[in-house]
């Protein structure tokens, strides 16, 4: 008994220190891969930028290189941020060692407004009388398509495909499925047009929401269009017409139409690129964007003591201090904060692409925006989207810079809570008996109905809410607050509609909002200075092993289905006051 006692607690101790190692040694090997991708690359002369574009792109680039992937999927291949894209741009166009860029698409593509971003950027590479070529190896999606026009030219595999059917919005809806199972979802909301409450409650759109769909959508596809039409030479009512017939319905019908210039293979684009670098013969000299990150800025001199600090908000809006993946009204709020009492620190962009969120977040965060405008010149740059909550938190900005297929607006406020009593008692079996002190002790309890009074009182905060987010954008944006109200409702707006309004005031994207800044503040010369300070990966990964809800794998299996996870989560806060978008877009 005693040894089997002995070797029982050995090999119990065995199993831990083999456990304790292997942590040890994993985490070594993480801070070796993790070192290796921070290390100076240097490029030969006639090398190609290499933009391998299959993925959502960040905002600013991931401290953790590998979080497109996962930490097990052994694609050790770091996201470039849209910031350090935008920088590489311009850096390779005075490199003299990049001949060009090369841009390979896939399945995966980043929000419109990024790619707007991005291709703006391409365009003016060009200029520099460098080349640009687009090759899709598969399918050709709208969105990369849209990209690829900013390209000298684009080629498509020939047994690969190519979409041109213009722009569309589903929604899911789950109304009936809650019924099925005994939930009822309770709406408190101002806004004609705040729909985000709809799938909880309805089987299809309403009338208002189909209609600031149409507009938006409209805006958005009449702009591609326009661009398409100038880059390709094709007309805009051609382009319709090819949408409307699905008269690409092969690689050569994009060729015949002069979408495309060509059909190649893999092997067909490296020797043009062979030819394009004066590398006859010989394998082409690639750099891929995220290692030319690490490669010095040939047009930077000098160490400039004024800085404008950028500060990035990107996802939902929520209380405490939140992560990368979302803005965290404490840490966001410190970030400006830090900002505004940093004397050589002379102008503040705000970088936002943002759907919204908790609405006492987003308080939060105008409250030190409106508090730095007071000091110092803000201004806000809008991502893909800076919406409801998105644009409250910029409202007390100077200056609101967007693209023009920004979705941006969504004034308006929603509260909801669930009523799962019928699925608890009925289907489950599970009842409550609850002693209280006062009346309303319970209010906010799931397994009951609200009651006339309960109702009443969310309605008033709501109200209340929404008559503060109209106040705050009718003085920051210097608009009456009956016209406030009257653009506001929860309607979504583009950009271009955005500007036509007043709610922004310059269409472009964020280097136009820092020339923007620089300008306010009087300075030439200057550096930036991101913020916040991004997490440590180390501590990233405790933290995803550890189980947060936030870390992606809960919240990406719930966006797969459809589900708006964040509002769920937020619920589950007892933060039931939201001001978001009706829905999550994704341009297809």
């Amino acid at each position: 008994m005693k040894s089997f006692l002995k070797y029982t607690l050995a090999t119990i101790l065995g199993v831990f220190i083999s456990a304790f190692l292997f942590t040890l040694i994993s985490f070594g090997i993480l801070g070796m891969l993790i070192s290796s991708t921070e290390k100076t690359v240097e490029v030969s002369s006639h090398t190609v930028l290499h933009f391998k574009l299959n993925a959502q792109v960040p905002e600013r680039t991931p401290t953790f290189p590998f979080s497109s992937n996962g930490l097990f999927s052994f694609d050790f291949t770091p996201i470039p941020g849209l910031n350090d894209i935008l920088h590489n741009i311009k850096k390779a166009a005075a490199d003299d060692h990049i001949d060009g860029i090369y841009i390979e698409t896939g399945l995966g593509y980043p929000g419109i407004a990024t790619i707007e971003e991005i291709r703006n950027a391409l365009l003016a590479f060009r200029k520099s009388g460098k080349f640009v070529i687009t090759y899709c190896p598969d399918i050709l999606l709208q969105p990369t398509y849209y990209l690829a026009t900013a390209s000298d030219s684009i080629f498509l595999n020939p047994a690969g495909m190519m979409q041109f059917t213009g722009l569309r919005a589903e929604i899911m809806y789950y109304k009936e499925a809650l019924d099925k199972l005994g939930v009822e979802v309770q709406v408190v909301k101002h806004g004609k047009f705040k729909s985000a409450v709809e799938p909880y409650i309805r089987k299809n759109m309403s009338s208002e929401n189909r209609e600031q769909l149409g507009r938006y959508l409209g805006t958005v596809w009449n702009h591609i269009l326009d661009t398409i039409s100038a880059d390709r030479g094709v007309t805009v009512e051609e382009l319709n017409r090819l949408a409307d017939n699905l008269s690409i319905n092969s690689a050569e019908a994009a060729v015949d139409q002069s979408l495309i210039d060509g059909l190649k293979y893999k092997d067909e684009i490296l020797t043009l690129l062979q030819n394009l670098t004066g590398r006859a013969g010989k394998d082409v000299r690639m750099v891929a964007m995220s290692k030319y990150s690490s490669v010095p800025d040939p047009a930077r001199h000098g160490f400039p003591k004024e800085k404008i600090a950028v500060i990035y908000g990107e996802g939902a809006i929520t209380t405490g201090m939140g992560s990368e993946m979302n803005i965290g009204a404490d840490r966001f709020a410190g970030a400006i904060r830090k900002a505004r009492k940093d004397s050589t620190i002379k102008a503040i962009v705000l970088r936002i692409n943002s759907p919204g969120g908790s609405a006492l977040a987003s308080d939060i965060i105008w409250r030190e925006v409106m508090l730095a405008q007071q000091v110092k010149p803000v201004v806000a740059s809008m991502g893909n989207y800076a919406a409801s909550g998105g644009y409250y938190i910029l409202a007390a900005a100077d200056k609101v810079v967007a693209q023009p297929v920004t979705l941006t607006g969504s004034i308006g406020v929603f509260g909801l809570i669930p009523n799962a009593g019928k699925l608890l008692n009925q289907k489950l079996g599970i009842t409550f008996d609850v002693e209280k002190t006062n009346r309303y002790a319970d209010f906010g309890s799931i397994y009951r109905p609200l009651s006339p009074g309960e109702r009443d009182y969310l309605t008033l905060q709501i109200e209340n809410t929404y008559s503060t987010f109209v106040t705050h954008v009718s003085e920051g944006r210097n608009l009456r607050k009956t016209f406030v109200d009257s653009i506001g409702q929860g309607r979504i707006w583009s950009g271009v509609s955005g500007k036509e309004l007043g709610l922004v005031d310059q269409l472009g994207g964020i280097d136009d909002a820092l020339a923007l800044a620089a300008d306010l503040a009087g300075i030439e010369t200057y550096r930036i200075v991101e913020l916040p300070k991004l997490e440590d990966p180390y501590q990233k990964i405790l933290k995803q092993l550890s189980g947060d809800i936030h870390s992606g794998i809960f919240t990406a299996g719930m966006k797969e289905l459809g589900w708006n996870a964040d509002i769920l989560l937020d619920l589950k806060k007892k933060d039931p006051l939201q001001m978001r978008l009706p829905y999550g877009i994704s341009i297809h």
